[in-house]
């Protein structure tokens, strides 16, 4: 049986080759969310990759959409689609495109590309399960770099105040944003404080290790629950971890050996 371990290396080795492949970016931002994701899909949420529309479902939100390829690679390997698909990543006329296209790809609940969209959007539907009745969660992975966007704070402000205790926000805080460190651009240091400041049940973890993302997903509140994930880009590579040109290259023939070998 493949481990929780394997799993999630494989999950990296299918990012590292579509990234290759395509020849494109953000694969920093990709690795850094690879073991939340991993837990969301495969301990966590309800969902029913044979019926993607399931009513009662969980529902997830990748609001940094541009690590579009770890929430691809995640939903391949849980059988969301063929695996075949991620050959087709950011290539013309392909199956994947690079931002989050809901029309054309299974699984996905949402379109977004734009920063500060994503999770005001998941905040739309735990309002509207809440209001119905239905049951499932509303989780959304927000980028530290996200959380400059005055959006993100309406939402986190409308959120307590309708008492939505289904809504779950992550924030990737991998402290490196596309123009430098996130910490010298906006100074977020106190992330888990404004958070709670705004009414939210806010918790830090480390967001690679394991146990701890289970137990903070698993926790139930009378709050909505904010998880400050603390998280390296590049996570899983040597080369790549905590380096800003990871936001924007792609690797190499050299490069993709490389990683692969670390991966294995």
């Amino acid at each position: 049986m493949t481990t929780d371990l394997e799993l999630i290396k494989n999950i990296r080795k299918s990012i590292v080759n579509m990234v290759h492949k395509a020849k494109v970016s953000h694969i920093g931002s990709a690795f850094s969310i690879v073991d939340i994701l991993y837990l969301l899909y495969f301990k966590i949420m309800k969902v029913d990759p044979a019926n993607p529309q399931m009513p009662e479902r969980d529902k997830f939100i990748l609001s940094k959409a541009h690590a579009s390829a770890a929430l691809y690679a995640t939903l391949a390997h849980r059988g969301f689609f063929p695996m075949s698909f991620l050959d087709e990543y950011c290539s013309n006329g392909g199956k994947l495109p690079a931002h989050l296209d809901m029309e054309v790809v299974p699984g996905l609940e949402i379109s977004a590309g734009s920063l500060g969209h994503g999770f005001p959007i998941g905040l739309g539907m735990a309002l509207a399960n809440k209001r119905k009745g239905i049951k499932g969660k509303v989780y959304s992975i927000i980028s530290d770099g996200e959380c400059n966007e005055g959006s993100i704070w309406e939402a986190a402000m409308l959120a307590p105040s309708q008492n939505l205790t289904n809504l779950v926000a992550i924030i990737d805080y991998n402290k490196i944003q596309s123009f430098g460190a996130t910490n010298e651009i906006i100074n977020q240091v106190n992330l888990k404080e404004r958070w709670q400041a705004f009414g939210w049940q806010a918790i830090e973890i480390d967001g690679h290790h394991l146990g701890d993302i289970e137990s903070a997903l698993r926790l139930e509140t009378t709050k909505p629950k904010a998880i400050i994930a603390h998280t390296t880009k590049g996570k899983g590579v040597s080369f790549m971890e905590d380096k800003l040109a990871w936001h924007y290259k792609s690797p190499n023939d050299e490069e993709l050996k490389q990683a692969l070998e670390e991966l294995s």
